[in-house]
């Protein structure tokens, strides 16, 4: 990163990335990049009896690795409360997994002036973590009031690395680590005094339904008997290293399994990182079938 050399940046500077011009991004969305299923497969690897299930783990990682030493990887066990962090302080930018806490956000401010989302207002939530449409999240963030905003539930929920950046008022321009995303992810499937119980359901319920072509990563294995609520995140950020940001989190259920994980990446082409943050959430899966960590 360029620290304090770089200049501050706006959303607008962000959004003309496809102009070319300095300190653009392109922000993981329907409509700005495609988004269908890896076209490609990387596979880890997943021996079944070999070593524990964190040794099993931490084979896995050390070979997703070898593909770039920008990665992290965080996850939770529910089903014993164990938890197995790879670089889970791998500090990086959010991207589109931010809107679960913007759309979070939209929710309790409804919620303390003591009404609901409007008609109009669940629309946007609801496009923003379905289809992780930008606009929608543009929208609410400003209502829910940006930045200030985003920092200070960061912090009522024990999330001590994420935070706005000062360099822009963008959503997405907002870091945070793997670990704190699995934290996010357990304080909605296990419950907290920071959010209302309705709030949080509704906001998992949102999760669940994730757009068929975003659901790489923590989502590989969803299928008929495994339910996974989850939000992935890509964005290329030309004004710091060139590379891209591509987040996955969730929750998976089913089949022996249920634990929450947090997928973090940065590589030089979106294509490639994606393939690498699905490649982990598939070895995932099958590592932790009906063992514990």
């Amino acid at each position: 990163m360029m620290g304090g050399m770089t200049p501050p940046l706006s959303r607008r500077s962000f959004l003309l990335g496809t102009g070319g011009v300095a300190g653009a991004a392109f922000v993981g969305a329907t409509g700005l990049v495609g988004c269908a299923n890896p076209a490609t497969q990387l596979t880890l690897p997943t021996p079944d009896a070999v070593g524990s299930v964190r040794e099993r783990l931490e084979t896995m990682m050390t070979t997703a690795a070898s593909n770039t030493d920008l990665l992290g990887l965080s996850v939770r066990d529910l089903r014993t409360g164990a938890t197995y962090g790879y670089r889970g302080d791998f500090d990086t930018q959010s991207a589109s997994i931010a809107k679960v806490m913007i759309v979070l956000l939209a929710l309790r401010k409804a919620r303390a002036e003591g009404t609901e989302l409007t008609f109009e207002q669940y629309g946007l939530a609801s496009r923003a973590i379905i289809n992780s449409d930008n606009d929608s999240a543009d929208a609410l963030w400003e209502w829910v009031g940006g930045r200030p905003a985003y920092t200070a539930l960061a912090s009522e929920l024990g999330l001590p690395n994420t935070h706005a950046d000062d360099r822009s008022e963008f959503w997405s321009w907002t870091n945070t680590t793997p670990d704190d995303q699995r934290s996010l992810m357990d304080a909605l499937v296990d419950g907290t005094p920071v959010i209302d119980v309705d709030d949080r359901l509704y906001l998992l319920d949102l999760m669940s339904k994730t757009n068929s072509e975003q659901t790489w990563g923590i989502g590989h294995d969803r299928g008929t008997h495994v339910h996974v609520q989850m939000k992935n995140g890509w964005v290329q950020f030309r004004s710091l290293d060139n590379l891209w940001a591509v987040n996955s989190i969730g929750h998976v259920v089913g089949e022996g399994r249920d634990y929450t994980a947090a997928i973090m990446t940065r590589m030089s082409t979106f294509d490639e990182g994606r393939t690498l943050v699905d490649a982990i959430g598939a070895s995932l899966f099958q590592i932790l079938d009906a063992n514990l960590i």
